[in-house]
């Protein structure tokens, strides 16, 4: 956890955070907080690099130029990094306070027991809500839903949408809510039981920006099929429900090929929950030093397994090969057999490794040792192949 002036600064203050505790830069001291770290964390690869080779390796270097020379001499990029630097955003927030009357409630009598009996309701708030915020010009990207039922319990879940909420997508946001709630589902995480039926359901705007309407292509491009593609999958979504099988890519940070993709449900933020880029924090040696230090090379395999499949990782003498504590093979692999690959595997052509890895060593439960070959398998095929405890898998498939 971090806090800062801004959210750069307290991105990093997060970072620079031991584990279980908050990092906290008081207010006006965060340009200090800056100055020791390195200009990679800037998230600008190619300005870092040439900022390096100028002898300005840290942000307080930069931060010490004067603001004219460095957008002349690094253009509006340059810019943008400058102000990070120096403990500003990019740009303020364009956030609003959403005026208390645009809250929409409606009581139920009777009771609403049933999922659609409350989904209907829901569905008038939600039209109503988002209309009277399109006459204000304003948009909602995170709305509060609450409830209550007869016998008093009182129920609230605040969701957050990637862009404007369309009518569309808070109602299903809603309905997957009430369904939650009325089917128990949700509750496990929370105190409150559902012993009665709904009597009140409100819908109030928590974030709204500024409803700045649609661009559509100039060069080209059918913003018409992407928005009815995009009604089509919030469809299907509503049909599997929000942690259905519907999921987007994001890429992330992380050391395996199954670490750098999050699976995000349709419609929330794209997110990464690891930076892709790993920096150090503020220290005794503040020098640059490449993302994830550990990581596999490129290229990324096409195909990673959710899980792995079983196989047999063989020396030429036909004995499995294993990998000692300090990371040496028992001896070069020689034979990989896999039911799942072609000609359930073959003769080793071609590798490369191993990567041994202590993953989360601080964490009994979830600490993992393993080491990683890539390997070309006969004929052409190759593979990601993890050992460990002695047992082979294979993770991923370059095709």
């Amino acid at each position: 956890l971090g806090v800062a002036d801004g959210a750069f600064a307290a991105g990093l203050a997060a970072r620079a955070a031991t584990p279980g505790t908050a990092h906290v830069v008081p207010a006006g001291e965060s340009p200090a907080f800056l100055s020791e770290w390195s200009v990679a964390a800037l998230g600008d690869p190619e300005l870092a690099d040439l900022l390096t080779r100028l002898g300005l390796r840290t942000m307080g270097a930069f931060a010490a130029l004067p603001a004219p020379s460095v957008l002349g001499r690094f253009g509006p990029s340059g810019a943008r990094a400058y102000r990070l630097a120096l403990g500003l955003d990019e740009h303020p927030p364009a956030l609003e306070e959403p005026p208390p009357e645009l809250t929409e409630t409606a009581e139920l009598d009777p009771p609403a027991t049933q999922v659609e009996t409350a989904a209907f309701v829901a569905k008038g708030l939600a039209d109503r809500l988002l209309e009277r915020l399109e006459v204000r010009g304003m948009a909602c990207t995170r709305v509060t839903i609450e409830a209550e039922t007869e016998h008093g319990e009182r129920l609230a879940r605040c969701w957050r949408h990637d862009g404007a909420l369309t009518p569309e997508a808070l109602a299903a946001r809603v309905r997957w809510q009430l369904e939650g709630w009325l089917t128990g589902r949700e509750n496990s995480d929370e105190d409150i039981d559902v012993t009665a039926g709904l009597t009140l359901l409100r819908l109030a705007p928590d974030e709204i920006v500024p409803l700045d309407g649609r661009q559509l292509g100039f060069w080209g491009g059918d913003q018409a099929a992407a928005d009815r593609a995009g009604r089509a999958l919030a469809r299907v979504q509503g049909m599997l429900g929000h942690f259905g099988e519907l999921v987007t890519p994001v890429l992330q940070g992380g050391r395996t090929p199954a670490e750098r993709v999050r699976w995000v449900p349709w419609g929330d933020p794209r997110e990464p929950l690891r930076p892709v880029d790993a920096v150090r924090a503020p220290g005794a040696n503040v020098a640059e030093m490449p993302p994830w230090p550990g990581a596999l090379p490129d290229p990324a395999p096409a195909r990673v397994f959710d899980l792995p499949l079983a196989a047999e990782f063989l020396d030429r003498d036909g004995q499995p090969v294993v990998v000692s504590g300090r990371g040496d093979p028992s001896a070069p692999p020689a034979r990989l057999r896999c039911a799942e690959l072609p000609g359930g595997g073959g003769d080793i052509a071609a590798w490369v490794g191993p990567w041994a890895h202590d993953l989360r060593w601080w964490d009994r439960k979830t600490r993992a040792r393993c080491a990683r070959w890539e390997v070309v398998v006969s004929p052409g095929v190759a593979c990601l192949v993890a050992v460990t405890g002695g047992h082979a898998t294979v993770e991923a498939i370059y095709d």
